[in-house]
């Protein structure tokens, strides 16, 4: 359970954000927007949960502030959740999501005429610093893959998964989701339902194939079960992985690999991006490959080759 310490003008505000009784009114009017986001905008599983998380520890702030009609709440209430969210030292990239999650709240509850008036109209979100992703070289990445040891059920899993993830740059919902019938390898692509279930094609590898076809007729087998289904990559109890059980097998992986940097799932991914265009491929290229639906956000990574380059420069030219 996640305590959150929240500012509320004079005091601090104890927030219990997974779970939390709410007045009867705010709880309806929170449950009648993850419907409407649900039901009418078709906002993936992910981004729906992620909604309630952030407007439940919204309600709570008003609930706090002893309003229990969300039609009550002001400008201010709202700046007391930015306010106690930056001083918990979230990213400012977290704290404008939460934002943005109020904001769609409020817009939804004033369309819907259940309120008057929009709190969040003139507040201005913090600015997002964008921090350069951290990535693994070839080398670690090298390392790295072969840990596991690929002569145990779960170990030839791994091999498979760590290809997977950084051979087709996934996210790990991605990868979590996975079902055998979005293998596509006789054309060599992976079929990837991504953010907001949008559909992508992604080339995957003959290296993460080779892996990936060898745990599906050898480990796969000893380790599914009836309730298994057509999911891809199976926990012990023939269950689909979590997101969590990714996060915890690569850390012990990373461990054993002697790589010093911090790794999440997602370093495979930005790796994935950063070495492609380290090899000279074409932004939109991986833009495409990535499902980044703003080149934007993909420009990201030639900050990161920019820094290789005269990484290069410095270390092979005469005059670097």
């Amino acid at each position: 359970m996640e305590r959150m310490a929240v500012g509320m003008g004079e005091g601090m505000v104890n927030i219990e954000a997974a779970q939390v009784d709410l007045p009867a009114d705010l709880a309806l009017a929170r449950d009648r927007f993850l419907t409407y986001v649900r039901l009418e905008r078709s906002l993936a599983e992910n981004t729906a949960s992620s909604y309630r998380l952030d407007v439940t520890r919204y309600l709570c702030v008003l609930a706090q502030r002893g309003i229990t009609d969300v039609g009550e709440a002001r400008a201010e209430d709202v700046s007391a959740l930015i306010q106690g969210l930056s001083e918990l030292g979230l990213a400012s990239s977290s704290v404008a999501r939460n934002l943005t999650a109020v904001r769609t709240f409020h817009r939804f509850l004033l369309a819907d005429g259940a309120v008057e008036a929009d709190p969040t109209e003139h507040l201005t979100p913090p600015k997002v610093t964008r921090k350069l992703p951290s990535v693994l070289s070839v080398v670690e990445l090298e390392r790295l893959l072969l840990v596991p040891d690929v002569e145990s059920p779960l170990g030839l899993r791994d091999r498979a998964l760590l290809e997977v993830l950084y051979g087709a740059g996934l996210r790990v919902s991605e990868l979590t989701g996975l079902a055998r019938s979005q293998l596509l390898f006789d054309v060599e692509v992976v079929r990837v339902f991504g953010k907001g279930s949008k559909e992508r094609m992604v080339p995957i590898g003959r290296t993460a194939m080779t892996w990936t076809t060898r745990y599906l007729d050898e480990a796969r087998p000893q380790l599914a079960l009836p309730l298994s289904g057509e999911t891809v990559f199976l926990n012990h109890r023939g269950k689909g992985l979590s997101r969590m059980g990714v996060w915890k097998l690569l850390r012990g992986y990373v461990q054993q690999a002697g790589i010093t940097t911090k790794v999440s799932p997602h370093t495979l991914r930005h790796s994935f991006a950063t070495h492609l265009l380290e090899g000279g491929a074409d932004l939109r290229a991986v833009q495409e490959m990535l499902g980044h639906s703003d080149i934007s956000t993909t420009q990201i990574y030639t900050h990161v080759d920019r820094e290789y380059l005269r990484e290069v420069h410095r270390t092979f030219h005469p005059r670097g």
